[in-house]
């Protein structure tokens, strides 16, 4: 690495690792090759072993492009870098870096609705829900007599299978001639919000269509719509969770509920603060008459988590996407509504660099900056894997809002 910074000033100046997009806070020793990160298959540099001195040299390479970014060093600086054996693999790493920062920090909501789940290839993977077989009361043995006998059902599993979603995004030779590197910085940041904005989406529309709740998952054979479809109210959230603490499994088992969530679109954000952060709440006495209420303490409060979705006027996008409301028993490993799923080994969305493919008349291949043979552009991509399913529907219930 002591060529490659053969043209610093002789006044080092020192550039905090947090000052640099705040992405270099864990540097783990790991190891990968030039070949690995840029060959025809696309693989990453985020699972490859890293040799003993990796963190000091991406330490270093991260100060030198922070340079670049902030115009201390001219862009040629990066491009001559880019020919050396290893910068090209710290560099993608800095990248690879900022992308998972954003994906981390970009706002999630579906990890309250959906249990998170791994899964090992793009083969369809079966789910079971809960009261299938084996959880229903123990029956009575008498003295000497064989156990009942019980079995897992196999019966209507529900099935998914992950897939691939990703986008490439190209950046002319002229952009680089022109040392505007805005452009090029910023890309990692915007693939990692891309990346979580297709999970949200992709959650929400397990659950919700453009017609408000999903026509498949709320319906009358699930006894999971809201009475009446109240507007979102204290009357109508008693309501709810009456129902939904009606629920039993398929085997006559009570669900127990012990903490909900109650996921509303942004018009419904100020109504459900407002219920969910009364003092008190003054209801009509059960068995009173007209004129009595009863002023009780504020027990929703602890009894349901907000989550606001701004997905759910997008993808209820032709009716009750401003009304609509839901709960949702709070997801575990073995019971949820929702699932989502993620391949072992790809849990997160990835960044690639492609490889040049020409080569300089004079021989030798070209330089990564030097891009496409037809276009001559510098492409990356990016590369995010996931799926899901409706899992449970005993675990949710919803109101279109309208009360029809």
């Amino acid at each position: 690495m002591a060529a490659l910074f053969c043209a610093r000033s002789p006044q080092k100046e020192v550039i905090p690792l947090a000052e640099f997009l705040e992405i270099l806070e864990s540097i783990r020793a790991e190891e990968a090759s030039i070949q690995r990160l840029f060959a025809s298959d696309g693989e990453g540099v985020r699972t490859a072993h890293k040799s003993r001195d990796y963190a000091k040299s991406l330490s270093e390479v991260a100060q030198f492009v922070s340079q670049v970014y902030q115009g201390k060093r001219p862009t040629y600086h990066l491009k001559e870098a880019m020919t050396t054996s290893d910068f090209p693999l710290l560099f993608a790493d800095i990248l690879d870096r900022q992308l998972l920062a954003a994906y981390r920090e970009a706002p999630v909501t579906w990890p309250n609705v959906a249990v998170r789940k791994e899964v090992t290839d793009f083969r369809s993977v079966k789910r079971f829900p809960r009261g299938l077989g084996g959880q229903a009361v123990l029956d009575i043995v008498a003295e000497d007599a064989d156990y009942p006998e019980d079995s897992i059902a196999d019966s209507s599993p529900y099935t998914y299978s992950v897939q691939k979603y990703g986008r490439r995004m190209p950046f002319s030779w002229e952009t680089l001639v022109n040392d505007d590197l805005d452009a090029l910085k910023d890309v990692p940041a915007r693939f990692g919000r891309a990346a979580r904005m297709t999970e949200e989406k992709f959650a929400t529309e397990l659950y919700a269509d453009t017609n408000g709740p999903h026509a498949s998952f709320y319906t009358g054979g699930n006894a999971n719509i809201v009475t009446g479809n109240p507007v979102l109210s204290v009357a109508g959230l008693q309501t709810a969770m009456q129902v939904l603490g009606a629920m039993t499994d398929g085997e006559g088992n009570p669900i127990v509920v012990e903490m909900a969530t109650l996921v509303v679109p942004p018009a419904l954000e100020i109504t459900a603060q407002n219920i969910l952060n009364a003092l008190q709440l003054e209801l009509a006495e059960a068995g009173g008459t007209a004129n009595q209420k009863l002023i009780a303490k504020n027990w929703m409060s602890n009894r349901l988590r907000l989550v606001v979705n701004p997905w759910l006027p997008i993808v209820q996008a032709t009716h009750d996407g401003d009304t609509a409301w839901y709960l949702f028993a709070a997801p575990t490993a073995g019971s949820a509504a929702l699932e989502m799923g993620f391949l072992r080994g790809y849990a997160e969305p990835q960044i690639f660099m492609r490889s040049p493919n020409q080569m300089a008349i004079g021989g030798g291949a070209a330089g990564v900056m030097d891009g496409d043979f037809d276009t001559d552009s510098v492409q990356y991509k990016v590369r995010h894997v996931l799926g899901g399913c409706r899992l449970d529907p005993k675990l949710t219930v919803a109101s279109e809002g309208d009360g029809s």
